[in-house]
């Protein structure tokens, strides 16, 4: 097994493999050629990746929110056209006045009946029934509406802001996620190539070691067997080499995936490794929480549930509002409002006080849930706080584990390459055999696994440590 195939066996990794091996064609011509940097990888992401790219529309879509909060207090501009058509005009009922008003008059002049006795008005003078109005009616006019106060409307206006950077903060905290996995990626495939380069150092040394070996049976030194143990040795190397390769060619399409570059573009990675950069600036004591964008996301969603708890709070409270209408109304028994005939004018202005008396305690319920609600944000963040003490400490135990354990598998690694070579002189003077040269190789090859996978956890032990104090 190579030292890739070792690494690779990590979850982010082989998330991203798999991602990348989804539908690929079997042919993929290259359109654009990328050589990048890990920085300039991460630059590319935050502008093609389709997740970055749904956060920043998701503040567009939070701006046109804070338009309609802020139209909420603006002056509201309403026109309307009516024309009605009333096949049979409304019949109403009314008291017999005509009858009464008759009656009242005979009685104060003192008339009388055929009987010469005085009339008197009768107790009951009945209903009349009778159609008013026309069979067409039409009215043009505008009406002009102005909120004066209103709570909720208030603290919208006041957290429109916050609201914005709330948003902002999401997008940062969702490119910083990508920025981590692109790094650790990255880094991933700077190994696999360096591991590339160990495997042709070996090959070539292998295929040096076979052609002695051909010599030495040629001139009866030698055994056939022993050809054919490393002509073995060297396709398994080539076979190992392939491997790989295959590997940082998946790893790649993940990585680019990840970026939101198409797969049919060339990807050259320009970083290199050292062990000296994974040393610098390590370990410092110095951190604090507000370096973290989950931190700073945090803040802004405790104060915008301040915000949605002053809301509810002032929903109690009264709403003013100033309206005013002007129009025009016309009444025709045929449909002839634009010849001859009058439209009256009616115009009106008023204002409105609208007092919440009892709504059955949803008003305190809001008011409760909101509270509550801040209170489960308040403990997120402490939450948060313990999570990034915890981080920090892991991070640097990690670090420190994984560059000791570097340095040592890097001495095993020198060893076991002069062991190699200490064997290879004596197979060469004729007092070695091709079994030491065979168990040496084997020796060299687990200690270049074990220092290529000692060489990725440093990497990933380094990104993570600085993610955790917030300075990735």
């Amino acid at each position: 097994m190579s030292p890739y195939q070792v690494v690779a066996r990590r979850s982010t990794s082989a998330l991203i493999i798999f991602l990348a091996g989804i539908a690929l064609p079997s042919t993929l011509v290259a359109q654009n050629r990328h050589e990048l940097s890990v920085k300039q990888c991460v630059e590319y992401a935050n502008k093609n990746s389709v997740a970055v790219k749904n956060a920043l529309i998701d503040i567009q879509i939070q701006q046109q929110t804070n338009k309609e909060i802020t139209a909420a207090a603006l002056p509201s501009l309403t026109g309307s056209v009516e024309a009605n058509y009333y096949p049979k005009v409304p019949v109403q009922s009314f008291p017999n006045f005509i009858a009464a008003a008759t009656y009242g008059v005979l009685e104060a002049e003192g008339v009388k009946n055929g009987s010469g006795q005085p009339i008197v008005s009768p107790k009951d003078f009945g209903f009349v029934q009778a159609q008013f109005g026309t069979s067409w009616t039409a009215s043009a006019g505008v009406s002009l509406s102005q909120l004066l106060f209103d709570g909720q409307v208030f603290i919208g206006l006041q957290a429109r802001k916050t609201s914005m950077d709330f948003s902002n903060k999401t997008v940062e905290v969702t490119q910083e996620q990508i920025k981590t996995n692109v790094y650790k990626i990255y880094y991933q495939l700077v190994v696999g190539k360096k591991q590339i380069e160990t495997f042709d150092a070996n090959i070539a040394r292998f295929e040096k070691t076979l052609s002695d070996a051909k010599a030495f049976y040629q001139q009866g030194l030698a055994e056939k067997l022993d050809v054919n143990k490393l002509e073995v040795s060297l396709a398994n190397m080539r076979t190992d080499k392939l491997k790989v390769e295959n590997d940082l060619k998946v790893g790649t399409l993940g990585l680019k995936y990840l970026m939101g570059m198409p797969a049919r573009d060339e990807l050259i990675l320009s970083d290199t490794l050292s062990e000296e950069k994974l040393k610098e600036n390590l370990l410092d004591e110095n951190y604090k929480y507000e370096d973290r964008v989950e931190y700073q996301q945090g803040e802004l969603a405790k104060k915008l549930n301040e915000f949605n708890v002053r809301r509810y709070e002032l929903s109690k409270l009264p709403t003013v509002a100033a309206f005013g209408t002007f129009s025009k109304n016309a009444m025709r028994n045929s449909f002839n409002f634009f010849g001859k005939g009058d439209w009256f004018t009616t115009a009106l202005v008023g204002v409105k006080v609208s007092v919440p008396i009892f709504e059955g305690f949803a008003k305190d319920a809001r008011i409760a849930k909101a509270k509550l609600q801040l209170r489960q944000i308040e403990n997120n963040i402490e939450n948060v706080k313990l999570s990034i003490d915890h981080d920090v400490q892991a991070a640097r135990i990690d670090i420190g584990n994984a560059l000791l354990t570097m340095e040592s598998q890097k001495k095993n690694m020198e060893l076991a390459e002069s062991v190699f070579n200490q064997a290879k002189l004596k197979y060469d003077q004729g007092l070695g055999s091709n079994l030491e040269i065979t168990n040496a190789q084997t020796e060299l090859k687990t200690a270049q696994i074990n220092y290529y996978s000692a060489l990725y956890d440093a990497v990933i032990a380094r990104i993570d440590y600085a993610r955790a104090i917030g300075k990735l």
